[in-house]
């Protein structure tokens, strides 16, 4: 599919030739007969009579087959009835006749070539046109860019990627237009836009529809039939380009034309509570712009809103930008990404992995097969993006190739394809993504909070933390109706997890990532949180200590904080602190470690302001297990620190 830059042109150029004939210029034929038809067929391709200028044509080369603007006129019409083949043909027709033609024809030629893919073809006639003198500069430069990208594509055919698309079937595509938004991380909702046409009693495809949101649910592994998203969501306006939080509980879109929009398309969001979603947002003046803003992506903590968008201050004719999500909860001014994104051509359709480390996007200005390619991009050590990763043939091929999708696994990725056959012009598919264009391994724990006592769902604040640095990585609240909490994971890190709500105590985890540790298998658990009452206890799984000694370890800070900071916010608490250890060793010698290790706890606490009238201190060994002495992982288990609550 050719893009439509190239129809533009095309039409252009078809306009000047018509011009300089009107103005008397010299054709080609001699035969008097030929250029009547000729004439005939310029007054029908003027009227927009394709059908009757095609057969005059036709006639005036049977009459002169050296007439090369006969030739041209036909390839002419052909670009525009989008029959690029048969364009190409009279094309080089009118090339063979050797008669004078406008240089510039080698340049349309080889423009429809690499938009088919028939890039050796397309690169000798890029070739050719550099031969002639005086081309002006902006053509040269693009032709040589064209002459690269023939080369890449060369190369590209000779060493293909592994590429065996599925298309998903009657319960995601239909005889319309189907282009996939995302999926969640648990991969049990898929999310497209379905381009319906505006009359549902007819299935004229050819007339613009109206794009509404899909959702499609899975049992196992069925999908079931995907139903409209409805409003407040969908309305009778075009919706587009959606993307959700890993939570499922932000929704972020694209509209355009909307009554509060602040340019041609803006972003908006939407925030669910329970089965509801609230009534759309627009984003705001300081993230949209009087020009296009569009195809959101959110990083898996929900802080870093990444798009695409032709505003002033980019570098090409669209850029990927992103804007951050301050403390005070409003977005910041957006920044472009860069030169390892960005390019003087198109960059579109952004698509942030789970993993935060790796960015998919659609560009037309760096290498490719000649339309818009798919690429990826991950960041160093420094969070700066490096050198754009091109995916390969025949996941690119000469059409234009926009949006991707990854699932949180990283080993399946998701597409939307007219050229793969299907059921309706664009269908989408899925297929296992090479190891080389992988992102980073994550998985994702999820569950429900609920009173321990009451079981009632519970709406509570979980805060993800990156161990090593202390830096909290994701901040979410259960949903407020159905108890329900979603995590993202990203492999190659240790992870606590701080669950708490005013009232209760809070719950404490931590997720080991690295090296053996790290898994695909996902955490399910549910979280009962209870109240703050004399005689509850909770074990703190984020106190360390190295092997037989009582030293805290510097990742012990965030749990010791989040202990604090209970004790500051209920000043008549009162708690008991205990060490606890595994049966290895003697009585006494545990006895004593255990409670040198409370006692670490203790210290620090005073040190950091509370009332040692607060808080007691013991050691009770291995006399209290809590999980079995006769395996590795019992024996982890039962070596813990605690607090009991002993005065409120």
């Amino acid at each position: 599919m050719i893009p439509q830059r190239f129809i533009i042109a095309f039409v252009i150029c078809h306009l000047s030739f018509v011009i300089g004939f009107s103005q008397g210029n010299r054709l080609s034929t001699q035969n008097k007969r030929a250029e009547k038809c000729f004439t005939s067929a310029l007054d029908f391709y003027q009227a927009k009579n394709y059908e009757k200028a095609l057969n005059d044509l036709k006639k005036a080369t049977e009459l002169d087959p050296e007439f090369t603007e006969a030739y041209i006129l036909q390839g002419d019409i052909f670009v525009e009835n989008r029959e690029y083949e048969k364009a190409i043909d009279f094309y080089q027709k009118a090339i063979k006749t050797n008669n004078p033609f406008s240089p510039n024809l080698y340049y349309i030629l080889a423009n429809i070539q690499l938009s088919s893919g028939r890039y050796s073809y397309a690169r000798l006639n890029f070739q050719r046109f550099l031969e002639i003198d005086k081309i002006p500069e902006q053509k040269k430069q693009q032709s040589l860019a064209s002459i690269r990208n023939c080369e890449f594509a060369l190369r590209c055919i000779e060493h293909p990627v592994p590429f065996s698309p599925v298309n998903m079937g009657d319960s995601i595509n239909s005889q319309y237009d189907e282009y996939i938004n995302a999926i969640t991380a648990d991969e049990e909702m898929l999310y497209f836009t379905r381009l319906n046409p505006i009359n549902e009693q007819t299935s004229d495809k050819s007339q613009n529809g109206e794009e509404d949101f899909y959702v499609a649910y899975r049992i196992d592994s069925t999908w079931l039939q995907a139903v409209n998203l409805g409003p407040p969501i969908n309305t009778h306006g075009n919706e587009g380009a959606l993307c959700i939080s890993p939570d499922g509980k932000l929704l972020f879109f694209a509209a355009c034309e909307r009554p509060d929009g602040y340019g041609r398309c803006d972003l908006y969001w939407s925030h669910r509570f329970g089965d509801r979603w609230s009534e759309p947002e627009n984003l705001g003046p300081v993230v949209n712009s009087p020009q296009w803003d569009s195809q959101p992506s959110l990083s898996s903590d929900g802080k870093t809103l990444y798009f695409a968008s032709n505003r002033p201050g980019g570098k090409g004719s669209s850029d990927i930008w992103k804007t951050e999500l301050r403390p005070d909860e409003q977005w910041s001014t957006p920044v472009n990404l860069g030169d390892s994104i960005n390019t003087r051509d198109k960059e579109m359709a952004p698509f942030i992995h789970p993993d935060d480390q790796t960015l998919y996007f659609s560009s037309k200005g760096l290498p490719g097969m000649g339309g818009l390619d798919l690429f990826y991009s991950r960041k160093d050590v420094n969070g700066q993006w490096k050198r754009s990763v091109n995916m390969g043939y025949p996941i690119n091929t000469y059409a234009d190739e926009i949006t991707l999708v990854v699932n949180a696994k990283g080993n399946l990725a998701y597409i939307s394809s007219d050229k793969l056959g299907g059921k309706g012009r664009q269908d989408i598919y899925k297929f296992p993504l090479y190891k080389e264009a992988q992102p980073l391994l994550t998985t994702y724990f999820k569950g429900i909070v609920y009173d321990a006592e009451t079981k009632v769902k519970l709406d509570a604040r979980f805060e993800l933390i990156d161990l090593s640095s202390a830096k909290t990585l994701a901040e979410s609240n259960s949903d407020r109706f159905t108890g329900e909490f979603f995590l993202i994971l990203p492999s190659e890190r240790n992870y606590a997890l701080n669950v708490s709500k005013d009232g209760y105590l809070f719950y404490s985890d931590n997720f080991s990532l690295t090296g053996t540790n790290s898994k695909k298998t996902p955490f399910i658990k549910n979280i009962p949180l209870k109240p703050i009452r004399v005689g509850e206890a909770v074990v703190l799984k984020n106190i360390f200590f190295d092997t037989d000694l009582f030293v805290l370890k510097d990742e012990s800070i965030v749990e010791l904080q989040r202990l604090l900071g209970l004790l500051q916010k209920n000043p008549r608490l009162r708690i008991e602190l205990s060490g606890h250890t595994d049966n290895i060793g003697s009585e006494a010698h545990n006895l004593e470690l255990s409670g040198n290790r409370a006692n670490a706890v203790y210290e620090y606490l005073i040190r950091h302001g509370v009332a040692a009238t607060r808080l007691t201190h013991t050691g009770y060994g291995f006399s209290q297990p809590i999980d079995s002495n006769a395996t590795e992982q019992g024996r982890a288990n039962n070596r813990r620190t605690e607090f009991k609550v002993i005065g409120n």
